[in-house]
């Protein structure tokens, strides 16, 4: 099987982005297009939140839209959802600089760790390979994508922070039953 993961259009936020519901900007129709015509006839599934949502449904065409999962959800920032990255740097200086250079169990005020948020995911995308299929497009978000992406390279959070993820990107990633294989990551078609 194999889940070709999809980061959502861009919303021009320059805050501290997570489960706040803001909006996907999709005015660049050729690049929607490029995607769409990239992706394999498979059904589409995505996060519930609105950028997701909407992303989906602009690349669906006719390809089957499954319902939202609400445990594609990006990271949950707590009190950090909405601010600055400066404005947290300066509010918690020790947290924030831990949370990024030593993700695992470090948690934002009313928020999730690396670690809860992986294994919500992981829970998530289990439900979705339980059902078989070839293929499956799965519309979510930045730290959803890397969070699956870094068991298939092998690599700890910490490493794959490192990795860029572009929004309306592609990241395949290949199920054989035991385990996750990367093929191409943040392709933009």
């Amino acid at each position: 099987m194999r889940l070709w993961w999809v980061r959502h259009g861009p919303t021009h936020e320059k805050a501290f982005c997570g489960w706040r519901d803001v909006p996907a900007d999709l005015s660049d129709h050729a690049a929607v297009a490029r995607l769409q015509a990239f992706l394999p006839d498979a059904p589409v599934v995505s996060s519930d939140l609105i950028r997701a949502r909407a992303t989906a449904d602009a690349i669906a065409g006719a390809r089957p839209r499954l319902p939202d999962v609400p445990g594609l959800r990006e990271f949950h920032f707590g009190d950090w959802d909405g601010m600055h990255w400066d404005d947290v740097s300066n509010r918690d200086p020790d947290l924030s600089r831990a949370y990024w250079e030593e993700p695992g169990d470090i948690t934002p005020p009313g928020g999730e760790s690396w670690n809860m948020a992986a294994a919500r995911v992981s829970q998530a995308v289990a439900g979705l390979v339980a059902v078989p299929r070839a293929d499956l497009i799965v519309v979510a978000h930045f730290g959803v994508i890397l969070s699956q992406l870094a068991p298939a390279l092998g690599q700890t959070p910490a490493e794959v922070l490192g990795q860029k993820i572009d929004n309306l990107s592609v990241t395949c990633l290949s199920y054989d039953g035991q385990g996750w294989q990367a093929g191409v990551i943040n392709h933009c078609p």
